[in-house]
Parts: C-alpha cells; sequence; structure tokens
C-alpha cells in the first residue's frame, strides 16, 4: 500500500460541524507484504481530517521506527532488548499534547500532527529518559486528574511487570514492579477512580512457539490484581477467576460499596475457533471473591466507551461485530450497551461491508452527553473504504455521514478522535 495525501473528500450526508479535529487509527501494515504473523506488521497512521463541516484531507504514514527505517533488530548482540525497535503499530494516543503511537513491546513514537506536519514521525519518546521498559498499548487517562497510567511487560526476566503513572503535564512519576508467576501476555488492564486492576492470564510466553513467542497454559491459572491508586507502591491483592483470556476491558469501576466492577471482551480460551463477548466481573474487597456474569452471547471486540468517563460507571459501551476465526459469514455491526438497564441496540453495516473499532467524538463538555461513533469501515464490492459517522445515541438509524476514502484502509487495531485545542 502507498502513502498517500488526498484533499476534500466527497461526502454523503453531513458531517457535523463540531468536529473538527482529527480521526486516527493505528494499525498492522508490512512494507515487504510479509510477515510471521500479523501482529507484527509495520506500523501505519490512516488518518482524516474533519474542519467546518467538511472532510478536509485522509492521509496515511508508516510511523518511521528504527525497525522500519533501519532494520534494527529486537536486541544488540550482548542480547539486551532495544526498546527504540519496536513496529509502534497498536494504537494512537493524545496525552500532555504528544501524539503517541503504541505497540506493547517497545518504546511509543511520537508523531507531528501539527499544521503541515501532518503524521511525521518524530521520534521514539521515553518519558525524558524515566522509562525504562516497554509501554502498553492501551494507557489510560484518568479524566479527574489527568494523569496516564500504563505498564510494561517483558520476557527476559524479572520483574515481567511493572506499572507506571505520569503526570497531567506527561512527567513519568510512578514506575515500580509488580511480581507476577511468569512471563505472561498482558495486552490490557483497568483503571477505576480508587484503584488500577492487573490481568495476569494463561497466555504465557513460549519461545518454541511458532509465530506469537506464547502458549496457552490453563494449569497457570488466572488472576486479577488490584492495587489502590493512593499507595502505588504497596501490597497488590490477587483474586482468582476462571482460566480465560481478555485482550480489551470496556471500563472498570468502583461501586461505592466495597466492590470494583469489571466490564471485559472474554475468551474462554486462546484458540482458533474461540471467540470474545461481553462479560462483568464484580470483584468484592471484602469477601475476596469475584462474581462472573456473562452479559451477552453476541461475539464483539475492540469496546469502546466516551474515554472522559473512563474509570466511572459510565453507562453506554460499544463493540464492534466483525466476526472472526470460526465466526462464518458474521454481518459487521456495532453493537451499542446500555449497562445500567442490560439492553442492546445496533446498527448493521450491510453485506460485504466490515467495520473496525468506534472511538466516540463527544459533541459537547458533558461526559456521557451526545456524540458520534466514528469508524472505518471496508467494502469488499468496492474493495474501498469509508469513515463513517454515527449518532451514538441513535446508532440503529443511518450514518450521519460517510466520507468516501481514495483507498482501502487495511483490517487494523485502535485509534482515536484527537479534537483540536480550544481557542
Amino acid at each position: 500500500m502507498e502513502e498517500l495525501t488526498t484533499y476534500e473528500l466527497p461526502v454523503s450526508g453531513a458531517i457535523p460541524p463540531e468536529l473538527t479535529g482529527w480521526y486516527l487509527r493505528n494499525g498492522p501494515n508490512p512494507r515487504d507484504a510479509a510477515s510471521a504473523h500479523w501482529f507484527f506488521g509495520d506500523g501505519m497512521v490512516h488518518g482524516v481530517r474533519l474542519e467546518g463541516g467538511k472532510a478536509v484531507s485522509y492521509r496515511n504514514r508508516w510511523v518511521r521506527t528504527s525497525t522500519f527505517t533501519d532494520g534494527a533488530p529486537v536486541r544488540d548482540g550482548q542480547g539486551r532488548a532495544d526498546l527504540t525497535a519496536g513496529v509502534a503499530n497498536t494504537h494512537v494516543v493524545h496525552h500532555a499534547g504528544r501524539t503517541l503511537a503504541l505497540v506493547e513491546s517497545s518504546f511509543p513514537y511520537e508523531l507531528d500532527c501539527r499544521p503541515g506536519h501532518e503524521l511525521e514521525t518524530v521520534g521514539p519518546y521515553d518519558f525524558d529518559g524515566r522509562l525504562t521498559t516497554a509501554m502498553t498499548a492501551h494507557p489510560k487517562t484518568c479524566p479527574t486528574t489527568g494523569e496516564l497510567h500504563f505498564f510494561g511487560y517483558g520476557a527476559a526476566e524479572p520483574p515481567y511487570l511493572t506499572y507506571h503513572r505520569a503526570d497531567a503535564s506527561g512527567a513519568l512519576v510512578v514506575s515500580r514492579p509488580v511480581e507476577v508467576g511468569a512471563p505472561t501476555m498482558m495486552h490490557d488492564f483497568h483503571l477505576t477512580a480508587g484503584h488500577v486492576v492487573f490481568m495476569d492470564l494463561p497466555l504465557v510466553y513460549d519461545r518454541q512457539a511458532r509465530g506469537m513467542p506464547y502458549g496457552w497454559d490453563a494449569e497457570y491459572g488466572a488472576r486479577l490484581g488490584v492495587l489502590r491508586r493512593d499507595d502505588p507502591h504497596g501490597d497488590i491483592r490477587w483474586f482468582a477467576i476462571d482460566p480465560c483470556y481478555v485482550f480489551h476491558s470496556l471500563n472498570a469501576y468502583d461501586d461505592g460499596r466495597g466492590r470494583i466492577v469489571l466490564y471485559v471482551c472474554r475468551y474462554p480460551a486462546l484458540e482458533l475457533k474461540s471467540l470474545p463477548t461481553l462479560w462483568r466481573w464484580t470483584v468484592d474487597l471484602t469477601s475476596g471473591k469475584v462474581v462472573e456474569e456473562q452479559v451477552d452471547d453476541q461475539s464483539g471486540e475492540f469496546p469502546r466507551i466516551d474515554d472522559r468517563l473512563a474509570g466511572l460507571d459510565a453507562r453506554f459501551g460499544h463493540i464492534t461485530r466483525a466476526g472472526g476465526p470460526g465466526a462464518g459469514p458474521t454481518p459487521g455491526a456495532l453493537i451499542r450497551y446500555d449497562l445500567h438497564t442490560g439492553t442492546s441496540t445496533r446498527h448493521d453495516f450491510g453485506p460485504g461491508r466490515t467495520p473496525a473499532e468506534a472511538a466516540f467524538a463527544p459533541a459537547d463538555d458533558r461526559p456521557g452527553g451526545p456524540g458520534w461513533l466514528l469508524t472505518y469501515v471496508y467494502d469488499a464490492s468496492k474493495d474501498t473504504s469509508d469513515l463513517v459517522i454515527l449518532d451514538a445515541d441513535d446508532i440503529s438509524g443511518g450514518p450521519v455521514a460517510t466520507v468516501h476514502l481514495p483507498q482501502r484502509v487495511p483490517y487494523g487495531f485502535h485509534g482515536n478522535w484527537i479534537a483540536d485545542p480550544a481557542r
């Protein structure tokens, strides 16, 4: 796929004039069209610029990591990890004025989204030398404090897991090791107003595995580790759960009665025909028990909320239903859950149209208020993609607007709506 810059994109419908900024989404796109695993492809960020009710431009750029530009190996001649050598292919987030492309095996890479410098790679970012581990692709920003919470994991030697916290200005202020039984693949975690919750699940490092160097080991067990945010170097309480795997959390919150409520897309095991469904875990900090409940039997992934409610009792959550291994001809849809009432609504994109993750873009400054859901949708009949904008409060209706893109956006992972700063 070539890198393009295209202006004045055609639009069906009407783009809300309140949307001024970038919709950015990251994903793997091997430059040489060969990769040992889908997860290993070079990161490419696809961006649509919206402004004044118009789709001003589309552009896609590979993230110029040292792996991409120089073929830098992950380890040097002494076997030490080079944390600048990664593919930066999983997520793109914005915090403290920086836009970061992320992959969980290395440092983030900063992108330049200023006018005239759109999506150019600035370079690796290590929080002014304070970050000494890899960084998860799923950091969480606290809407109350502005802090960025994240972790890094690795397989070379203990500690296999380290928790980090950056303040609202972007300064890394907390780094502490977390003791776990083995190097496991920890893709995501949870944040509430009062706690951080880690998922120590049975996908364990296996040097002999082909492709991804992790293997399913149900005997390892599964557990949740709860750390109080007001005591970041304190003890972590561990709670056993049934063996499973979770790539992505929807949200978590403290219920005010000594319990933590977590929503996840849960796989019963990480096997070819295993599909994720939405589950709720309730951790009782008094009894030490976890109640595990399946919320829905529809499979889906890439869960999102209004991020201004991260760690709080968000009423609505959204999951993409786009099929998967063993799913058969699953129709592409977006499901909106009312987590307070237990009901759901959906938007079907139609035959041959496959949606990706949908990010929330707010209409005003009220967390949990009105807004839109933005997602790239691939149309197999035309071999092209669109940016589809839906009214979050009425997703079963037709799109508010469809931005027609000049080329296909390959299947990818995560992204965000990054609004321009208020003037």
